[in-house]
């Protein structure tokens, strides 16, 4: 692009950098868009309107606020496990970002089994909060840990066969060819806006959403924080940068999660085949790899949008609830999904 031969290290920085971007920047922009405004005008409210702006720089003022305040050790916590399960967490959401395409060579890494990977990785945090629910030495945050863990382990299975049907329909985990896929696809012959698979995979994508809800621990399956029963979960006994850390790493993963839903279900980086062939782009072109981009953080915030508008609309599930939906409900549909996938994979 700048025509100069980067070194490995240099693009090696260049990569971290961008991922941090991709991590970080949209998190900010949610919490300000959805959490701090949407949601206001929802609830009849102006929301932060001090801070800059109409309240712009609102996100910079909790920023500094936690920066600057004490980072507290409970006195019987084990002091390594406990200062790393945030790191665990968000290490988590920036693994989940390397494997997202935003263009045809705009993408950190090509694996061959990229959705693979990223629905490893996602389980990553599991082992973050089961860390800070023990490591915190308190009851409330145990509970918390244990109702995560078991949140997060029933959820991701949905979570896993959700995405089957995708990857039936498309013959590939590599994330880049299920976009292609998408672009390539026909309805019935008919090729002017591809195949988006929300439209072969709609039990799919309604099935991953719901288990995207319940991996973020928003309402409505918000029981591992329930502030009226066990004040905020495994997160009770952290402070300043280390409690921030856990809520960059919610939004974040907010977002990547959308970013793989865009990718699975709405064509990623793409637009419809008939406004490519109106403006005369080739959708595989160069020129792809800076509008990618932009097409790709348009989905992110309209997946967003929803998540939210979710989380502040529905009351929370009793954990009976919770556990029989997941195990009752979205596994066995996600089952059915995949047979009528396979079939249809097969006749047509």
């Amino acid at each position: 692009m700048l025509g100069l031969e980067l070194a490995y290290w240099q693009e090696t920085i260049i990569k971290l950098v961008l991922a941090f971007g991709v991590v970080l920047v949209p998190a900010g922009a949610t919490v300000y868009l959805y959490l701090f405004k949407m949601v206001s005008f929802m609830q009849s409210r102006l929301g932060p309107m001090e801070a800059g702006p109409y309240g712009s720089l609102q996100l910079l003022a909790e920023l500094g606020k936690s920066a600057q305040k004490e980072d507290i050790f409970p006195e019987r916590a084990d002091r390594f496990v406990f200062a790393a399960a945030p790191y665990v967490v968000i290490i988590s959401s920036f693994l989940l970002a390397l494997v997202v395409p935003f263009g045809p060579d705009a993408m950190f890494v090509n694996f061959d089994t990229g959705i693979f990977f990223a629905l490893a990785v996602s389980s990553v945090s599991v082992i973050g909060v089961l860390m800070a629910g023990w490591a915190s030495a308190s009851k409330y945050s145990l509970m918390g840990g244990l109702r995560a863990a078991g949140q997060l382990i029933a959820y991701e299975l949905p979570l896993v066969l959700a995405v089957v049907g995708v990857v039936i329909q498309a013959g590939t985990l590599n994330m880049s060819k299920i976009v292609e896929a998408q672009i390539e696809g026909e309805i019935f012959g008919w090729g002017a806006i591809g195949n988006p698979f929300i439209l072969t995979q709609f039990v799919a994508f309604f099935i991953f959403f719901i288990a995207v809800q319940a991996e973020l621990t928003q309402t409505p399956f918000d029981m591992p924080i329930a502030e009226s029963e066990l004040v905020a979960g495994y997160m009770t006994e952290y402070s300043g940068f280390r409690f921030l850390m856990f809520f960059i790493g919610e939004f974040a993963t907010a977002n990547i999660f959308a970013f793989l839903g865009a990718t699975l279900f709405l064509g990623g980086w793409s637009v419809p085949p008939f406004v490519t062939d109106l403006i005369g782009i080739d959708p595989y072109s160069e020129a792809f790899n800076y509008i990618g981009p932009i097409v790709m953080i348009t989905k992110m915030l309209l997946i967003t949008f929803v998540i939210y508008w979710v989380r502040f609309t529905y009351p929370r599930f009793r954990e009976d609830q919770l556990q029989r939906f997941a195990w009752k409900v979205l596994i066995p549909l996600a089952l059915a999904n995949i047979a009528v996938t396979g079939v249809a994979k097969v006749v047509f």
